[in-house]
């Protein structure tokens, strides 16, 4: 199991600060939000691309992964009826599949809401054919790619189309992909979910349908800075032997960026060892 900061938690850094840091205090590896690295993330060059894994290698860190992945650029849609929006959509998809992979990264997380609901009032059937047709072909990209691509639960005030696990999983179960699976949530998975977070793990987990898990309060702050347990949690991931990676990933830093990763961190690893 590796712990890895979601990196736009201390973005005002540039990435090779971001990755010293990072390893200074003990993260395994930076999961990264693609926008934080440009404009049109999936159009880096490769020179870029080898100056930021680049970047990582030199300050013994791993890039581990991708998340919020359709921040920039902005407008795109998984399931909109023009075609060639959705032509785009697919189209950068496939590039951060590739970014990933370039960058040493062995998963993508696709939350993105706004841009895989279905409008109010729609006939749902059309819409959910094509986030499915969009789907697949991320799922074709990261099995070439050799990644894994995870539609991510959300809640339902953010989306309607995958709101729980076991919608993510009917999702993965359609579209057939060993590239594709789901993950856990924490802040997500607490209010939407009938079980609690750890024996959602221990559920779950052994379906092989999980492929990442991120780690935040409810109250959108680091593990340990709210009312939710994670002891229990860290326990569940080492009973049911889990080899992947957790992502930190808070979305209000208090006081600041940087220390909200260094009690995350801080917390989890003391969770770890209890």
């Amino acid at each position: 199991m590796r712990i890895a900061l979601c990196n736009e938690v201390i973005r005002e850094m540039d990435f090779a600060a971001q990755c010293e840091f990072a390893a200074k205090l003990g993260y395994d590896g930076l999961e990264v939000a693609p926008f934080t690295l440009d404009e049109n993330p999936h159009l880096l060059s490769a020179s870029r691309r080898t100056e930021i894994r680049r970047a990582a290698e030199d300050a013994g860190i791993a890039i581990t992964g991708l998340h919020w992945l359709l921040i920039t650029p902005e407008g795109l849609s998984l399931n909109s009826p023009d075609d060639a929006l959705r032509a785009r959509t697919v189209d950068v998809m496939e590039r951060l599949v590739g970014l990933c992979a370039d960058l040493g990264g062995e998963v993508l997380v696709h939350g993105s809401p706004k841009q895989r609901s279905v409008p109010e009032g729609e006939d749902p059937a059309p819409w959910l054919a094509r986030t499915f047709d969009t789907l697949r072909a991320a799922a074709r990209a990261a099995e070439s790619a050799g990644v894994t691509y995870c539609i991510e639960p959300l809640n339902s005030t953010e989306t309607n189309f995958v709101t729980t696990i076991a919608e993510a999983v009917r999702v993965v179960d359609e579209i057939g992909s060993p590239a594709l699976r789901t993950m856990i949530d924490n802040k997500a998975a607490t209010p939407m979910e009938d079980l609690p977070v750890p024996d959602l793990i221990d559920k779950w987990l052994p379906t092989g349908k999980i492929g990442h898990i991120h780690l935040n309060d409810t109250n959108l702050r680091a593990p340990g800075q709210g009312e939710d347990r994670f002891r229990p949690i860290m326990a569940a991931l080492k009973r049911c032997e889990y080899a992947g990676v957790v992502g930190i990933e808070p979305f209000i830093y208090e006081p600041d960026g940087p220390a909200t990763a260094a009690f995350a961190i801080g917390y989890i690893r003391g969770a770890m060892e209890d």
